[in-house]
């Protein structure tokens, strides 16, 4: 008996945590509820690179590393797959769906060391910038493999300035 008390305690104490970091998300999915969805990937789209395997980190507000887009499930961490196209970047996300960075929407393409939750060396993640709607995004991504990063980010410069 001696132990149930604290051992209870200490679980509501746990479950009143969880629940305000869920009524928290929540609550910001709602005040980013203007932000359109993004495009979805365009069946038959020739790939025009190798896909890249790695983990999609987040999308933030572009500037901002710490502002998570969380409407549309664009900021939830998951393994991923960046695949080149002629219509633009998809980023495909295991369990979470994927999405569409058209090349006139991208506004450019770095690393950096981190993002919201995620924080490596120097250089170690690939950013995305692009618009959605009147919203200027980053999305970021690690390559499976270090030696991808270097050629992922060429590969899109390259190609973005080749479909414009």
């Amino acid at each position: 008996m001696e132990r149930l008390i604290p051992t209870l305690a200490l679980l509501a104490v746990a479950g009143l945590v969880f629940a305000a970091m869920w009524w928290g998300w929540r609550r910001r999915a709602r005040a980013q509820h203007s932000l359109p969805a993004p495009a979805a990937a365009v069946e038959g789209s020739e790939v025009l690179a190798e896909p890249v395997e790695g983990m999609y980190v987040a999308t933030t507000t572009a500037g901002d590393p710490y502002d998570r887009i969380a409407a549309h499930r664009l900021g939830l961490r998951t393994s991923a797959t960046v695949v080149p196209t002629r219509a633009g970047v998809v980023v495909d996300r295991a369990g979470t769906g994927d999405f569409l960075i058209p090349w006139s929407d991208l506004t450019g393409v770095r690393t950096g060391q981190g993002m919201i939750g995620k924080f490596v060396e120097p250089d170690g993640l690939v950013v995305i910038g692009w618009q959605l709607g009147r919203t200027r995004l980053e999305t970021g991504f690690r390559t499976r493999a270090a030696a991808d990063r270097t050629a992922l980010i060429e590969t899109i410069r390259r190609l973005h300035q080749e479909e414009r």
